[in-house]
């Protein structure tokens, strides 16, 4: 892997991508295809240098801050789906629409090794979260809708994490 590692930086690929690659959960085992490596990591380096990875990868440490921060102060994790019935502004549901549409095709796109296709599907995200973002609060007064929101944000976690681990993406 080290050496892998070392033949991709010297291609000039990101050495943050070739790191979220890596860390990622289903490789962080210690995934052992190098081609299938190399195929994920240059797909996701194209992502990045697209406008919607770049605007993407903003929205997901915008959603990881805010959860980091509000889990820490809360004492607990904000995982499990959000409630689509708690919604209340349109935003909202059609940011959960697209995840529960985005999700099960990324996770298929990994499973076939389509890398390009999982890239695809997290582009088709950038609008609903962009939108999510500009028109939502999420620390809203109520309790109730304060915790379904941030569950919202924790589902485009899990969904950008299922192609490689976004924090170790420096932007």
């Amino acid at each position: 892997a080290d050496r892998l590692k070392v033949h991709l930086k010297e291609r000039g690929v990101r050495h943050d991508a070739i790191d979220a690659v890596f860390a990622q959960g289903d490789n962080a085992g210690g995934e052992d295809d190098l081609v299938r490596l190399m195929a994920r990591v240059d797909a996701l380096s194209e992502f990045l240098a697209s406008e919607d990875g770049e605007n993407l990868l903003i929205a997901y440490r915008r959603a990881a801050n805010i959860l980091k921060i509000e889990e820490k102060k809360d004492s607990r994790r904000y995982d499990g789906a959000a409630d689509a019935d708690a919604f209340q502004q349109n935003e909202e549901r059609t940011l959960h629409a697209g995840l529960a549409q985005s999700g099960p095709a990324i996770v298929k796109a990994v499973a076939e090794e389509d890398f390009a296709g999982a890239m695809a599907a997290l582009a088709a995200l950038r609008g609903p979260v962009d939108a999510f973002f500009d028109e939502v609060t999420v620390n809203a007064d109520d309790a109730a809708l304060r915790e379904n929101r941030l569950k919202l944000l924790n589902e485009i976690r899990v969904a950008l994490e299922g192609v490689a681990d976004f924090s170790k993406l420096e932007g």
